[in-house]
């Protein structure tokens, strides 16, 4: 028994090498170009530097071969790419660094050497390296074909290069490219379509987060590039995001593998501890299943040993999570599959509530995956802060400082980077406009929400989710439509106010009209304009006979006798005529009015 205590760390040792699979101990081979010093453009202070650099990093990585060169012409190019091709056919990783211009042309990306004068646009095909050559050259490999280009600067000749043709196509920045190979990886310092910075020092931005990051022992090479893209956001404020394009299988693919370290037997007492915590760190570093198992098969109580059951937590939370995913992508599929060959109402029912239950084990799954996640984050923050407080110590037990179980720690709240990460990504993306504040408020909320609509997501808005990073991540541009307010248009990716001409002003369908002439005053109608009709026929205006009909002369005979006065005598019509009224008489309306039948009565006194 005591033997085999004695040999438990030897073979935590090798189970955490066998569990880094695929632990690349096969031949490793590097070229790094750099192009400082161009002869008709101006010099470039960073990619030398950069270039030793990056040397410098895959030498002490242990590569088998590291061919450094810099500011090299077309042909010399070209022999460097020959001679390394030949180092690539036994080769099991092989990575090319370019740092430079480059420059893209109806889609097709080129290197350009420090000997290019590109006057015309069709001189990129002589005097340039199209990035297909370089693909050429790291083809061989067996494992892993990697090229990184920090060649995403301004084209510094396009203001004086020539056009043949007015409709070729001459872009910003690179232009995106999806490798034909298998387990290749094409590495660019900012998205295509986008320039990069040099920055202020004598590196540029990317290649001090990849000197940082790539070499990193076990660690994948696309979680490496994944740092290096948050390293040179935050270094740019978020103005340059490096981006991968290619793809590789489900397994890790460190770009150095972790080296076996000699290991003794455990010693009671501090060392004990110590032991622990290097194998910890070691899993940690490692970071899959078999890793942790191993740990905890050395290390099955104390203080690490909850740490490391959390991790594996979160691994199988993460496992089930991509496996509800892909049993509800079945069963959607299943379900639009028998709606479209019009099957019985009964298998279309089953169907459709066999893709809704599978959606909500997906929801549960996610939620499961994120609390997981959370629980190992804050025991992994737990953790480095008690090893910043007593560097060489650590606890026996499981309990934290302020007495709280690890297993129970369960934050409230998504960590706030990635809030912030989320809510940068949904501004890109044209869904969010506020600030990155890290807070996770309604109008995050609503900024996902919109997303989910737009895109076509069903991603949880209560909280910034990794599955929510990953699926805005993913779009390439606006997902989200550009509203502008009255009064603003659009231009571009923002709005701008719109302003008219002179004489011009903008009306309600957001248009410049041509602004009218004011209307001329009108004078206002006499008062007894505005009396009512039949205040008017009252008072014995023209209009109180008009209704009349056949009593019509007489109605306006009583009205004119009534409005002159009797001073001039009144004046008595019918259908035969009409007469002054008698002296001493006067006219008296009766109502009625006829053929024959007067409605007015001349009487007398």
């Amino acid at each position: 028994m005591s033997n085999l205590l004695r040999l438990c760390p030897l073979l935590l040792a090798l189970v955490l090498l066998l569990g880094a699979e695929p632990a690349f101990a096969g031949k490793r081979v590097a070229l790094v170009l750099a192009n400082s010093a161009y002869q008709h453009a101006p010099s470039l202070p960073n990619p030398v530097s950069d270039g030793a650099v990056m040397a410098k990093t895959l030498k002490d990585a242990g590569f088998d071969v590291v061919d450094s060169r810099h500011d090299l012409s077309a042909l010399d190019t070209r022999r460097a790419l020959r001679e390394f091709a030949d180092s690539t056919r036994d080769a099991d990783i092989a990575v090319v660094y370019y740092a430079g211009h480059g420059i893209e042309v109806e889609g097709s990306n080129y290197l350009i050497p420090v000997d290019a004068k590109l006057e015309r646009d069709t001189d990129v095909y002589d005097e340039a390296l199209s990035l297909d050559r370089v693909l050429v050259a790291v083809e061989p490999a067996k494992q892993l074909r990697l090229v990184i280009l920090d060649a995403c600067r301004d084209n510094p000749f396009g203001k004086t290069m020539k056009r043949t043709l007015a409709s070729r196509g001459i872009g910003r920045g690179l232009a995106q490219i999806e490798p034909t190979s298998s387990n290749t990886l094409i590495a660019y310092s900012a998205k295509a379509g986008f320039t990069a910075q040099d920055g202020d020092g004598a590196n540029s931005p990317f290649t001090i987060a990849l000197s940082k990051h790539l070499a990193t022992p076990g660690l994948d090479v696309r979680r490496a590039f994944g740092f290096v893209r948050d390293d040179v956001l935050k270094s740019t404020g978020n103005k340059q995001e490096p981006f991968v394009y290619g793809s590789l299988g489900g397994e890790d693919v460190p770009l150095v593998p972790v080296k076996a370290t000699p290991v003794t037997a455990a010693a009671p007492g501090p060392n004990q501890q110590t032991d622990m915590r290097r194998d910890y760190e070691l899993a940690l570093q490692v970071g899959n299943k078999p890793a942790w198992e191993a740990f905890l098969a050395q290390h099955p109580d104390g203080f690490y040993a909850s740490l490391a059951k959390l991790q594996l937590d979160k691994i199988q939370a993460e496992q089930v999570h991509a496996s509800a995913i892909e049993k509800t992508r079945q069963a959607e599929a299943e379900r639009d599959r028998l709606a479209t060959v019009g099957a019985q109402k009964d298998a279309q029912s089953k169907a459709a509530a066999d893709a809704k239950a599978a959606e909500q084990a997906q929801l549960a799954a996610q939620k499961a995956k994120e609390q997981a996640q959370q629980q190992a984050a804050a025991s992994e923050q737990q953790r480095v802060n008690l090893a910043a407080a007593a560097p060489n110590a650590a606890p026996a037990s499981t309990a934290s400082p302020a007495g709280t179980n690890v297993a129970s720690l369960t934050p409230a709240n998504a960590p706030a980077d990635l809030s912030r990460s989320v809510q940068t990504e949904l501004g890109r993306v044209g869904c969010f406009s506020g600030q990155a504040d890290c807070n996770w408020n309604t109008s995050s909320q609503r900024s996902l929400s919109q997303f989910n609509r737009y895109a076509g997501t069903k991603l949880d808005v209560k909280m910034a989710s990794s599955d929510a990073l990953d699926a805005v991540k993913s779009k390439p541009s606006r997902v989200c439509p550009l509203v502008c307010e009255h009064g603003f248009k659009t231009d571009g990716d923002k709005c701008s106010k719109i302003v008219c001409g002179d004489g011009y002003a903008l009306n309600d369908d957001n248009e410049c009209a041509k602004k009218r002439d004011a209307k001329p005053a009108t004078a206002k109608r006499d008062d007894r304009d505005e009396r009512p009709v039949r205040q008017r026929r009252q008072s014995g205006g023209p209009a109180a006979g008009a209704e009349g009909g056949h009593g019509a002369a007489a109605g306006i005979a009583a009205a004119a006798g009534s409005g002159r006065g009797a001073a001039s005598g009144q004046i008595f019509c019918n259908t035969l005529g009409c007469r002054p009224v008698s002296r001493g008489c006067h006219l008296e309306y009766r109502g009625g009015g006829g053929p024959h039948n007067d409605a007015n009565v001349e009487m007398c006194n």
